[in-house]
């Protein structure tokens, strides 16, 4: 299996594919990019990506220029996928469920969109949001009145 990230344009064949009118040729990009909507889906993944990642994607927010691939690595072959992901997950919600509803999404969402077998999904959970007192609407409470 050749190795890839979101940055690289290797390109897959889809076995079958090939019709009298013509082939179907999927980018491996593209399959990183299917597998990071598919994890952003999942309750609890609050972003995508290590630090420095997460840093680049702020960026490329303000710049309304959003990678959809962003904490994603592939490995295509010609009929099976691979998967690393990299999240960061919001407190208080149970690690491992985050970590098992992200491996879902990302085999139905690979399996159904792409129409390759995924063998695995490596998911690595490089930290956890926890919501500030900056971030809720409600003003706090005195201590003292």
């Amino acid at each position: 299996m050749a190795s890839t990230t979101a940055a690289s344009t290797p390109t897959t064949v889809i076995p079958n594919s090939e019709t009298a009118i013509g082939k179907t040729v999927i980018n491996d990009s593209v399959v990183a990019k299917v597998a990071g909507i598919a994890a952003r889906e999942v309750s609890g993944v609050h972003a995508l990506g290590g630090g420095a990642a997460r840093a680049l994607g702020a960026i490329r927010n303000v710049m309304n220029n959003t990678d959809l691939s962003q904490g994603i690595s592939v490995e295509v072959g010609e009929t099976q996928v691979a998967v690393d992901v990299t999240i960061v997950a919001e407190y208080p919600v149970p690690l491992q469920t985050v970590a098992d509803g992200v491996r879902s999404s990302i085999i139905r969402a690979i399996e159904t969109l792409v129409g390759m077998e995924v063998t695995e999904v490596n998911v690595t959970i490089d930290d956890v949001y926890i919501a500030s007192d900056d971030d809720t609407t409600e003003p706090a409470e005195a201590r003292v009145q």
